[in-house]
């Protein structure tokens, strides 16, 4: 008898043994967590814009980072949350489910069935139809939960009351009025007002994506901007998305130079400069737009008024005939030099 029992524990060592060797435990236990993931508990926004198509992520934590392991999108595809104790292959794979063609729903069941740490995850997804699948484990940590309206999914994890989500729905369908960027920070404060996430704030992150696929991967991302470590992590990338705008009608003013229409440049020049008075980029572009048609008269005091906040900028245009961006005579240049 004992002869057996010892023969059945030298085969279940070796089974065990055999196991470890090829990974089995490592497996099953990397399905449920992995180090390197990070417990990202937060909240997130996931929306489709009815009128423009574009699709955008929002997101807020008290994690360094956020946006780097929570927001993913594809233009033309779809968008993707994935929080909570993080399986970061959502995002990614995710947006190839939605690739090869299934919606949004059918892509969050795959994900949530392969994953034996389902209980632990918040996922939201919407495909470029509108559709929406959304999930909210049920040990993520309270509070925590999410609510489904039109084209929109709001989730949390870990938050300070159960006030967060239904303050996030209703910022969201208050500002109709707002471009989709601008409407996802409006529900970011709202979340925040409302108690956000208990241990604070840290990071926050804004992608948004378009309705059409881009083969230019470098252009798929209308917005990317991301906060990894502030005190007010929303405030600055409420900051940062005025600063995109900005540049935004800088480029556009660029197009139009381009198409020598010097009257749209300078309008679209004029706003970004009135949207950020201090930045010497603006009017220093705008003074080169200027004097590049002649507008001598107009471009001084603005050339003027930049080489006041740093002489550096009257070396650069001394620099900018050479390579054709400032085309003027050398008298006139001498007279901007002489400023």
């Amino acid at each position: 008898m004992k002869a057996n029992n010892y023969r059945s524990f030298n085969i279940v060592l070796k089974i065990l043994v055999f196991l470890v060797l090829t990974g089995f435990f490592t497996q099953a236990y990397t399905q449920f967590y992995q180090p390197e993931n990070p417990f990202a508990h937060t909240f997130s926004i996931v929306a489709r814009d009815t009128t423009t198509g574009e699709m955008a992520v929002g997101v807020q934590s008290h994690w360094f980072s956020v946006g780097t392991v929570v927001s993913w999108g594809q233009s033309g595809v779809g968008v993707v949350a994935t929080q909570s104790l993080v399986n970061i292959s959502f995002g990614p794979n995710g947006l190839k489910l939605m690739i090869e063609g299934k919606n949004a729903e059918e892509a969050m069941e795959t994900l949530i069935a392969e994953d034996e740490g389902r209980d632990y995850r918040q996922l939201a997804i919407i495909d470029n139809d509108g559709q929406i699948g959304t999930y909210t484990g049920k040990k993520c940590i309270a509070s925590a939960g999410h609510y489904t309206g039109k084209i929109y999914s709001v989730q949390a994890n870990m938050m300070l009351n159960d006030r967060v989500v239904p303050a996030m729905a209703e910022a969201y369908e208050q500002n109709t009025d707002l471009p989709l960027a601008e409407r996802i920070m409006a529900v970011l404060k709202a979340a925040q007002e409302a108690g956000g996430d208990i241990r604070g704030k840290q990071s926050a992150a804004l992608i948004v994506v378009g309705p059409e696929r881009i083969s230019e991967t470098w252009l798929d991302k209308k917005i990317d901007l991301r906060v990894d470590d502030h005190p007010g992590p929303i405030k600055e990338l409420e900051r940062l998305l005025k600063v995109h705008r900005a540049y935004e009608y800088m480029n556009r003013g660029d197009v139009a130079l381009e198409n020598e229409d010097m009257v749209a440049a300078l309008k679209e020049y004029g706003i970004a400069e009135t949207m950020f008075p201090e930045n010497p980029e603006f009017i220093f572009w705008t003074a080169v737009a200027l004097a590049n048609h002649n507008r001598m008269e107009e471009a001084l005091p603005k050339f003027k008024r930049v080489f006041d906040s740093n002489d550096n900028w009257r070396e650069l245009t001394r620099r900018l005939p050479e390579s054709d961006l400032l085309k003027i005579t050398d008298s006139d240049l001498i007279k901007i030099l002489e400023l």
